[in-house]
């Protein structure tokens, strides 16, 4: 007996979970009951994993990667996006390029905060990786349990600049005035901003793989949709976002366009490189196998052509 399918997934408005849900189409095409659970961070959607919660999740690698030091029995069977980690700052503060590399661009930010999302996300370890191979004095870092406090922050100067989400760059854009200062690909290259996660054990039986194996299917087709038809992707996710504008999401889309569900060996490799870094900063617990964090086995099948990051 095929059982349903618990889903976590977080606001991030260029997952698909959100055409999914608007869509209706794994509970019509799938035949499963899907119950879907919203999460402020990919640490607190791992909580979930742990205690069976959720058995399939869109989250970030590294939350991923400190649950298996801990024995959470979790795998990554999908792609979705990379590059989703940007820098945004006040029209004041030069680029990257402006500033003529990373010492005299991070020194802008000396004696300043840095807001980040929570502590353990993908955004926080890229950015302390930066800093760690780049030190500039006086530099903090603020961690925030929830991303929607940043633009606020930034506005108020509270902040000096922030590192999150394309749509977070996007909401600082509008209403603070901020613009990129580091494109997505310069912070860490390939870097996998979700993917699909599931517990182990939903690997063990065929039915529970058949029904994976559809989700996978529809997830490539909504990340196809995003990639080449975004003003379509755009409507149809703004129907299960109250209060996202069209024009909203397709900026989003814009800012960082490489979508796909496949794992392609740089997507691997990119993750795997979180791991002596994650280790540095004192968030795994233990040695997280890097033979656990995939199965490629099923998007292989889905997605036999090559990659289209």
């Amino acid at each position: 007996m095929v059982r349903g399918l618990s889903i976590g997934f977080l606001s991030t408005l260029y997952h698909t979970s959100h055409l999914l849900r608007a869509s209706g189409g794994v509970e019509a095409e799938l035949g499963v009951t899907c119950r879907w659970h919203l999460f402020g961070t990919g640490p607190e959607m791992v909580r979930a994993y742990e205690t069976g919660a959720v058995d399939l999740g869109y989250i970030g690698l590294p939350p991923v990667l400190i649950g298996l030091s801990r024995g959470v029995p979790l795998v990554c069977v999908a792609g979705g996006h990379v590059e989703g980690t940007v820098m945004v700052a006040g029209p004041e503060v030069r680029t990257w390029e402006e500033a003529g590399g990373a010492l005299p661009f991070l020194a802008q930010f000396a004696g300043g905060r840095i807001g980040v999302p929570s502590a353990g996300s993908i955004h926080d370890v890229i950015l302390r990786s930066l800093l760690d191979a780049h030190p500039v004095a006086g530099v903090e870092v603020a961690n925030f349990a929830w991303a929607d406090l940043i633009p606020r922050a930034l506005g108020r100067g509270d902040l000096v600049a922030a590192v999150g989400t394309p749509p977070l760059a996007v909401l600082c854009e509008r209403e603070c005035g901020a613009h990129v200062v580091i494109r997505p690909e310069q912070l860490w290259p390939f870097n996998p901003s979700y993917g699909i996660v599931v517990r182990r054990e939903r690997l063990r039986d065929a039915a529970d793989r058949g029904v994976l194996r559809g989700f996978l299917a529809l997830h490539e087709r909504a990340c196809n949709l995003i990639r080449q038809a975004p003003d379509e992707a755009a409507r149809a996710t703004v129907q299960s976002l109250p209060g996202v504008d069209e024009a909203f999401a397709k900026r989003v889309y814009a800012v960082s366009p490489r979508y796909c569900a496949s794992l392609p060996d740089a997507y691997v490799a990119s993750t795997l490189g979180f791991l002596p870094v994650m280790r540095k900063a004192g968030y795994l617990s233990g040695d997280a196998p890097p033979e656990g964090v995939f199965d490629t086995e099923l998007i292989r099948e889905v997605h036999p052509e090559p990659a289209h990051y």
